[in-house]
C-alpha cells in the first residue's frame, strides 16, 4: 500500500476522510482488489479508528468498498461481467428516469443540466481527472434526482462507486484527463428537446459506447493495461 496518501487532520469532519479515502482509490494510491485495513488507514490518515470506520461504511455503500466473510475489506475490483450488469442497468434506470421527467422539465430543469455540463467541460479543461468523474456522475445523477423516486435514486447511488473506480482506472491507463469534451453534447442536447424516443435512442447509445469502452480497457488488461495501473498508482 502507497505510503503517500494524504495527511487528514485528527480534528476533520467524516466527510474529508471519506473524500481522501475517495481520492485515494480513484488516483491510484490503493488499487482494485487490494485490501484495506483500519489500522493501516488510520495510521497513514493520521485519524482515529471511530470516524475511519464511519468513512469506510460510506464509502461500502458507494460501491467502492466490499467486505468479504473471512477475507476482510478490499477495494472493488475490476470485471468484464460486472461491466456488462451495470451499463445494461443504466439504460434501463436512465429511460425510465427521463420518462418520469418529461412532462416535468422547466427552466429549473434545464438551468441545472446545462449548470452541470458546463461543469464536467471546465473540469475536462483543468485536466482535473477526479473533478471530471464527480461532475459527470453529477451530471447523469441530475435526471434520477429530479424524479424524487426514492427507490431509483438509492439504485443509482448503489452503482455510482463501481463507475467511478472503471472510469478512473481506464483514465489511467490511457493517460487520460476525464472523458471526450463533446462526450455528453448530444445527450444534453436531446435531454433539453421534444423528443423523448430520441432520448431513449440517445441514452441506447450513449452507455454503449461507454460499456463498449470500458469492456475493452479490462479485455486488454492481459496485455498489459493493468501493470500500467499499477505503476502509475504506486508512483504517485
Amino acid at each position: 500500500m502507497s505510503q503517500n496518501l494524504l495527511k487528514i487532520p485528527k480534528a476533520t469532519f467524516r466527510a474529508q476522510i471519506v473524500d481522501g479515502l475517495r481520492n485515494a482509490i480513484l488516483g491510484g494510491q490503493l488499487l482494485p482488489g487490494s485490501p484495506v485495513t483500519e489500522s493501516s488507514l488510520a495510521e497513514q490518515f493520521g485519524v482515529s479508528r471511530g470516524p475511519l470506520r464511519e468513512a469506510m461504511r460510506q464509502l461500502i455503500e458507494e460501491g467502492l468498498l466490499v467486505t468479504v466473510p473471512y477475507t476482510g475489506t478490499h477495494v472493488v475490483d475490476l470485471s468484464v461481467e460486472d461491466v456488462r450488469e451495470i451499463y445494461s442497468m443504466r439504460v434501463n434506470l436512465e429511460i425510465f428516469a427521463f420518462e418520469q421527467v418529461w412532462e416535468r422539465r422547466g427552466d429549473g430543469f434545464c438551468k441545472e443540466l446545462r449548470s452541470r455540463h458546463a461543469k464536467l467541460t471546465r473540469c475536462i479543461d483543468n485536466q482535473d481527472d477526479v473533478g471530471s468523474i464527480e461532475a459527470e456522475l453529477q451530471l447523469h445523477g441530475f435526471v434520477y434526482e429530479a424524479t424524487g423516486h426514492k427507490i431509483l435514486i438509492k439504485t443509482w447511488e448503489s452503482i455510482k462507486g463501481r463507475l467511478q473506480l472503471y472510469w478512473a482506472a481506464h483514465h489511467r491507463a490511457h493517460g487520460i484527463r476525464g472523458p471526450r469534451r463533446d462526450g455528453h453534447d448530444s445527450y444534453v442536447e436531446t435531454a433539453l428537446g421534444e423528443n423523448v424516443e430520441a432520448m431513449r435512442a440517445e441514452i441506447r447509445n450513449h452507455m454503449a459506447r461507454g460499456g463498449q469502452q470500458t469492456e475493452e480497457f479490462l479485455l486488454a488488461l492481459g496485455d498489459g493495461a493493468l501493470q500500467s495501473v499499477q505503476r502509475e498508482g504506486a508512483a504517485r
